[in-house]
Order: structure tokens, then sequence, then C-alpha cells
């Protein structure tokens, strides 16, 4: 199998839980947190160093790696495993972000997202189709679909209605153009925005597909944490328990711990992989130990040592068993 999936142990207040995702490179253990690499490098870092680290997964970008070095030369060097010299895990973003991040260079269709290219001007169309032919060629062991991303504090109702019914369309072409499923798994991405009832659509829709696991996209985009609480909770109630979890671009350490309280097993973000931390190692052993709500409590007094604690990290910590506040 591409991907197996087990549940070792759950916290038993909340939806936490530590899990082994068997990947063809790597066994990874969960939660965790994947560095972002992603041209294949992880700045001031090699490959051996992050190892001993105990870095079992980490993070590459379809787009950026489509352009530079191509997929001539990863064909060549056979896959980007082998290209960058890295022994474990790897998960691959589809380039969809890039419709957020490089939105003044890219036109948006049914076919796929035109884009002109940052470095030297010349246009690159990416279908579902070529992500995952370029996908495949990196040989990434998680792959995500091409989505139709969306600025998360977006207002028009009907455009991010399009955005949630293509990314389900883009899926079905991304799950038929897969060459290498025995080897590679595809997690669709559920989007809707913070509409409560378009993210609960798309998630159910993407339940019906035979996927080994799941993401959630289209938040930590701006909005305020009060609205996007309750979509990651809204994610984790739906998506299949008996698989991963994976909550796109999110990474603050607050986030994390809270993020894993509502039932997420899998992060990535580039403003930790810049700065470092430990976290999601001690949430994991804490989970294991049955001691993981005194770890919350104990990790949010010295956050907010004066414990004026932000309303959404008391809401959303309530919605799964844990008072900070006394009443």
């Amino acid at each position: 199998m591409a991907l197996s999936f087990s549940v070792q142990a759950e916290c038993g207040i909340t939806r936490a839980r530590a899990g082994l995702m068997k990947l063809p490179h790597c066994d990874v253990r969960t939660p965790v947190f994947m560095p972002v690499g992603t041209q294949g490098t992880m700045k001031g870092l090699l490959p051996d160093q992050l190892e001993a680290l105990d870095c079992e997964i980490i993070l590459g970008n379809t787009y950026h790696l489509g352009n530079r070095p191509g997929i001539d030369v990863l064909e060549k060097a056979g896959g980007l495993h082998k290209f960058m010299g890295w022994k474990r895990a790897l998960l691959t973003d589809s380039g969809g972000f890039q419709m957020v991040s490089l939105l003044k260079l890219a036109e948006i269709t049914e076919e796929g997202v035109k884009f002109k290219s940052p470095y030297d001007g010349s246009e690159i169309m990416l279908t579902p189709e070529k992500s995952i032919e370029i996908q495949n060629c990196i040989g990434a062991d998680i792959m995500m679909q091409l989505d139709d991303v969306v600025q998360t504090t977006f207002q028009d109702y009907n455009r991010i209605k399009e955005a949630k019914e293509r990314t389900s369309r883009w899926l079905d072409r991304c799950l038929k153009a897969h060459k290498r499923p025995l080897e590679q798994s595809i997690f669709p991405i559920v989007q809707g925005l913070l509409n409560s009832e378009l993210r609960r659509q798309s998630a159910e829709d993407h339940m019906t597909k035979n996927v080994n696991g799941f993401a959630i996209g289209g938040l930590s985009g701006g909005e305020a944490k009060d609205d996007f609480w309750p979509m990651v909770s809204l994610g984790t109630e739906i998506l299949d328990k008996k698989r991963p979890r994976y909550l796109m671009g999110v990474g603050m350490a607050v986030d994390l711990v809270i993020c894993v309280a509502l039932g997420i097993d899998m992060f990535d973000c580039v403003y930790p992989t810049r700065t470092a931390m430990q976290l999601m190692r001690a949430m994991r052993h804490n989970i294991i130990n049955g001691t993981f709500v005194q770890f919350v409590k104990g990790f949010m007094e010295e956050v907010y040592p004066d414990a004026n604690y932000p309303s959404w990290v008391v809401n959303s910590l309530h919605s799964v068993g844990i008072n900070l506040v006394s009443t």
C-alpha cells in the first residue's frame, strides 16, 4: 500500500491522537509538523542534518519544482528523493496555492491555471493532469490534488462556491491521471473558506473517494481566529477518523496545540520551518502518556502568564473539553 495509518493513542477528553503513518520511504509518527523545502531544499540544512533532528517528512512545491529544476532533470535524477539526497518521506503541494500568492500572474479557468513565470515571463499551463504528472515524476509519498484556491478573506459567495465545486471536479481529474497509485497517495483538499455549509459539502464529497487521507485547505490566510477554529473543528468532525488529516499552511505554536486538540494529524508552514521548534514531539508524548490536557493547560499558561487568554483559544479548547477559565 502507498499509505497505511493507525491510531496508537487517543486523548480521553479532546480529539487529539497519536498515530503512525506508514509510507514507502519512511514511517511517520503523528501529530507531525512538516518543514517546508519549497524547491527540494531546507535553507541552511543538509538532508543528513534533518535526519539527525529526527525529521521524518518534508514538503516540496510542485509549481516551483516544475519550473526549476523541471521534470526532465528530475526524471534523469530518478525523482526528488535522489535529486536532493533525502531517504525519508516527501509530500508535495499541487501548485494551487500559487493562485493566491501569484494571483497577478495567474488566469484561472475550468481547464486549469495559466501562469506567467516569475522567472522569465513565459506562460505555464497547470492543469490537474499536469500537476499530477509533475508529482508522479517527483515521486513524493503524498501528493496534493490541484485545487481552486481563493484568498481566505474573500467575500464573494458565488466565487467561493465555484471554487469548492471546481476543486471537486479537479479531484476526479487528478485521481484519473494518477499513474503510480501503489507508490503515491493523493490527498483531496476540503475547500469552502469560512462558509460552514460549503465546507461540509466539500468534506462529504471527498469522503466518497477512494483515497488514503485528507487535507483541509483555504485557512490561515488572514481570517480572524474566531472564524478559523470552527472550520478546522468542522473538518475533523466529518473526515474519516481512520485516515490522516492534514491542515495546510498552519504552523504558529498556539495554532498547532489547539488544532492537535481538535483532531489534526499533519501541519506545514514556512514560518516555523524558518524558526524551528520540537512542539509536535512533546504533544505526541503527552497524548500517549494520557497527559495531553495537562500539557495544553501548562503550554497556555506559559504563553499567556497573565491568564489573559484570547476568546478563540478559550472557546476552541472548551469545544473539546479543556476549560482554561474556571467558572
